[in-house]
């Protein structure tokens, strides 16, 4: 988890360096471009043959959301602070609670709802509506940790019925299927830098997913959440000395509130997952060696 913030916080300073002027929905599309040339070796592993209609669809609905979250997200990351991109973005879990309860139907207790309120108010701190203008970029990111949630929501679908290959070839094609025709229609010719710099943010992407799903796989959630925060140190960081971005005392407040907010729904996330697996390694069945 700590190597895959590392590698996030990277790709935002990497488009922070760009700085080239080339549209947001352009630099997604070329992400996507580069990451189907980085995962073509998955290729004879996918079996699409014999999916059925409604998980394709649902393929195409995850790109598109997924897609333009990244775009939003490239957006956000050339106009505001690094530090107010990583606070808002911790708010996603708050809004795939939200949509686990309105599209899954699954039931949320009082104590979920008080932390989405909470993670509500640290946004909100952050965002400071009324007291300062609300820039492009801000929300920009509001929207991408939006769509981000849509997506990780329709993975959790996926992930039970599709296998791990088809999910993520399926993800790299179809958003780069989603974002090309308006990327043509703002298209602007990249220099050889751009390039490079878009191959190595679609390679360090690719491998953040990687370490996080290796995490996930490796350690509990609520075991595994923490270090995530350890991103905004690095935001920080990164931000002051690389482009001279002092840090808002509001977003820093804003993002430890959001962090306590989802830190624990991924606690009760933990908590519920327990609570229906079965308990069958509790008297093990003996067999031949």
């Amino acid at each position: 988890m700590v190597l895959s913030g590392f590698m996030f916080v990277t790709v935002g300073v990497l488009i922070k360096l760009m700085d080239s002027g080339l549209p947001a929905i352009q630099s997604a599309f070329l992400r996507y471009v580069f990451g189907m040339i980085i995962i073509l070796p998955l290729f004879g592993r996918v079996q699409l043959r014999g999916t059925a209609k409604p998980i394709l669809g649902l393929y195409f609905l995850r790109a598109i959301f997924h897609g333009f979250a990244v775009m939003l997200w490239f957006f956000a990351m050339a106009s505001i602070p690094l530090a107010e991109v990583t606070a808002i973005a911790y708010s996603m879990p708050i809004y795939t609670t939200i949509g686990a309860v309105l599209v899954f139907k699954e039931k949320i207790r009082i104590r979920r709802i008080m932390a989405v309120a909470v993670g509500f108010v640290g946004t909100l701190v952050i965002l400071r509506p009324g007291v300062v203008e609300i820039s492009l970029g801000s929300l920009a990111q509001v929207a991408a940790a939006i769509g981000f949630a849509c997506s990780f929501l329709m993975a959790k679908k996926l992930v039970s019925v599709e296998s791990p290959v088809n999910i993520l070839f399926m993800l790299t094609a179809g958003c780069g299927l989603a974002l090309m025709p308006a990327a043509l229609m703002v298209w602007v010719t990249p220099s050889l830098t751009d390039m490079i710099i878009l191959f190595i943010i679609a390679s360090l992407a690719t491998l953040g997913h990687h370490s996080i799903t290796q995490a996930l796989i490796a350690a509990p959630l609520t075991a595994t959440q923490p270090f995530i925060f350890v991103q905004m140190i690095w935001a920080i960081g990164f931000g002051y000395f690389l482009f001279d971005e002092t840090p808002d005392i509001w977003v820093i407040f804003g993002g430890f509130i959001i962090i306590a907010s989802t830190s624990y729904l991924a606690h009760r996330e933990n908590m519920a997952q327990k609570s229906v697996t079965p308990k069958s390694h509790e008297h093990p069945v003996k067999t031949s060696r």
